[in-house]
């Protein structure tokens, strides 16, 4: 996926234009020159190998992967890869994102440091790197010679940090500012990985666009159930095996987390959220929201809001 490589070069050099000196410098490399086949039937060219010397980091962008087979697939047919990777000097960093965290755990360089990946693939990578200290809760890890991160953005953390450590906080917030980008968002665990696109089944999609249209107070596995064209029984089941949960509780998850978004995104009072959402009572939204997270809704706001 190269839009995460273009977008950390611009980043770079737009903190060389704001502070008016080349302190980065940006190739596209592979494990040879020449054309580079991308997502999307784009193409890039590598302007050298990755074995070259005077590297000083490499940055690994996120492929399209939608299941941890895939992943394996990549990673089989990457090997040569893998090992340049492998052979990259010590002092040389590697920054990798998304499932990009796969090809560089499997080259051992997370090997006894702490990293990060797109949620649904860390049970996977806990298992097949188990001297990796994964700790999925956390969005993005920097250490002195490593960088992980979640998610398809996940070299935007990465760059920010690079230019926070190398230049200053105060040129981070001037590239933020001119560039529009996002803010580094707080979110509370009970709401991780709960987004539509991150659902890592087509049953899970459904579920969870079913359970956003639904008013909460229709909330139920039955009505669920009827609108994805099964039986009770079998959407409880398949939903325990695909998350642990029972499916009453993944799905009150999911429309709390509705609540939570626009605690956090828009200034609409309780009332209004709670009757936009289609719960019963404010009451109601209340105690099921403070014994989800431990907070009501007005802490939360206060502590996680973008506003």
């Amino acid at each position: 996926m190269p839009a995460g490589l273009l977008g950390f070069a611009d980043l770079l050099h737009a903190a060389n234009r704001r502070t008016g000196q080349p302190l980065f410098q940006t190739r596209y490399v592979g494990l040879k020159a020449g054309p580079v086949n991308c997502s999307q039937g784009l193409e890039m060219q590598a302007h050298g190998s990755i074995d070259d010397p005077l590297l000083d980091a490499v940055l690994v962008p996120g492929f399209w992967a939608e299941s941890a087979a895939e992943v394996e697939t990549t990673l089989k047919n990457n090997t040569a890869l893998v090992r340049a990777l492998s052979r990259l000097p010590k002092r040389a960093r590697l920054w990798s994102y998304c499932v990009g965290v796969s090809l560089a755990a499997a080259s051992g360089r997370l090997d006894g440091q702490a990293a990060t990946a797109t949620w649904w693939l860390v049970d996977t990578l806990r298992q097949r790197h188990p001297k990796i200290h994964w700790q999925a809760e956390s969005t993005c890890i920097h250490a002195p010679r490593h960088a992980t991160a979640s998610g398809v953005s996940g070299y935007l953390p990465i760059a920010q940090n690079l230019i926070e450590q190398t230049v200053s906080p105060a040129i981070v917030q001037d590239l933020v500012k001119l560039m529009v980008l996002p803010r580094p968002a707080q979110t509370h665990d009970a709401f991780q990985a709960l987004s539509l696109i991150q659902q890592p089944s087509a049953l899970l999609r459904r579920l969870h666009a079913s359970v956003e249209a639904l008013p909460a107070g229709q909330l139920t596995v039955a009505k669920l159930a009827e609108r994805l064209d099964m039986s009770s029984r079998t959407l409880a089941r398949k939903v325990k095996e695909e998350t642990g949960c029972a499916a009453a509780v993944y799905s009150r998850r999911i429309k709390l987390a509705q609540v939570a978004e626009r605690l956090t995104l828009t200034s609409a009072s309780l009332s209004t959220i709670s009757h936009e959402l289609g719960f019963s009572s404010d009451s109601n939204l209340q105690r099921m929201f403070k014994a989800l997270t431990r907070l009501t809704p007005l802490q939360y706001r206060q502590r996680f809001s973008r506003q």
